[in-house]
């Protein structure tokens, strides 16, 4: 089910001010026109869609973070991949 963000147009609550709020909606309902919350009138932002990201930048990004990668070597015996 695809993520669409909406805004206020003018005014509204902390939710719907920028930069908005995220809800997951199936591509048959309708689009929302009011905050749920506040009843201010909302438009849908367009925004790029999340795409998936390769293993290999998985392993960059862990080892940004200080963690270490390990791959197996026996049964039961690994080392660091880098």
């Amino acid at each position: 089910m695809p993520t669409y963000q909406y805004e206020a147009k003018k005014g509204g609550c902390r939710k719907c001010k920028s930069p908005g709020f995220e809800i997951m909606q199936s591509l048959k309902d309708e689009k929302l026109v009011r905050c749920p919350d506040c009843g201010a009138e909302i438009y849908r932002v367009i925004c790029a869609p999340g795409l998936g990201r390769s293993k290999t930048d998985l392993h960059y990004r862990a080892k940004r973070a200080g963690f270490k990668c390990l791959k197996k070597v026996q049964k039961g015996e690994y080392e660091p991949m880098y």
